[in-house]
Order: structure tokens, then sequence, then C-alpha cells
């Protein structure tokens, strides 16, 4: 953890105390991550993780030092709690048979109706 100077109000405060927090975790070379939650915790980082694997989380919501590592701890553990999830994987659904039976006479019905359009052979 790193203490920054924080931007936005907060008068002489702001100018004289580092009060912001940039916590820096090492996703990549972290050892007490399974490899797919790695995976999916560089994923759900987005812009907030380096090409080189490690997640950078920045808070200066607070005006205490203690206030914005708490904070900062916090965002941390959220997402990790969610990239812990395994997303369901996707099996694709077929057509029931009813659907396709109704897709298929609704299908000739409205080929039928099309047919009776054309002209009037001569017999």
């Amino acid at each position: 953890m790193t203490f920054v100077r924080a931007s936005g109000p907060g008068g002489q405060n702001v100018n004289k105390v580092s009060t912001a927090v940039q916590l820096r975790f090492d996703v990549a070379k972290s050892r007490a991550l399974p490899a797919d939650v790695r995976q999916r915790v560089l994923a759900l980082a987005g812009n907030r993780a380096t090409r080189d694997g490690v997640l950078i989380i920045t808070s200066s919501v607070h005006r205490t030092q203690d206030a914005n590592r708490a904070e900062a701890r916090a965002r941390l553990n959220e997402l990790i709690a969610r990239a812990e999830v395994v997303p369901k994987t996707r099996r694709p659904s077929r057509p029931t048979l009813g659907s396709m039976v109704r897709r298929l006479t609704a299908k000739s019905q409205r080929s039928s109706s099309k047919k009776l359009r054309g002209r009037a052979t001569e017999d």
C-alpha cells in the first residue's frame, strides 16, 4: 500500500496530507489464489490490472488513511469473492417437438396461401 495526495475539495488538508491509498496486489504471482480464480480476477479487474498482472485499487473517498485503507481492502475482498464464483457453463437447448410441429404447420399454411395468389391458369 502506498499513500498519495488525493485530489478534489478539502482545503489545506488535501494539499498537506497523503490520505488516498493505492493498493497493489500481484494477482499473476499470487499463490494464495487458484489459477482459475486468478484469471477471473484479472478479467473482472479490466483497466485496473496492468499487463504484468498487478491489480491497482485506488481509494480516496474518505478523509483519513485508515478509512481509505479499509475501503481498498474491502474492494479487493469483494473482487476476489466475485471471482471465486464459478460461472455456469451454457448448454444450448433444443426446440421441443411441439414447437417444431407448430412452426412447420405455420410455414405450410403460409405457403399454401401464397400459392393461391398466383395468376389463374387456363384449363
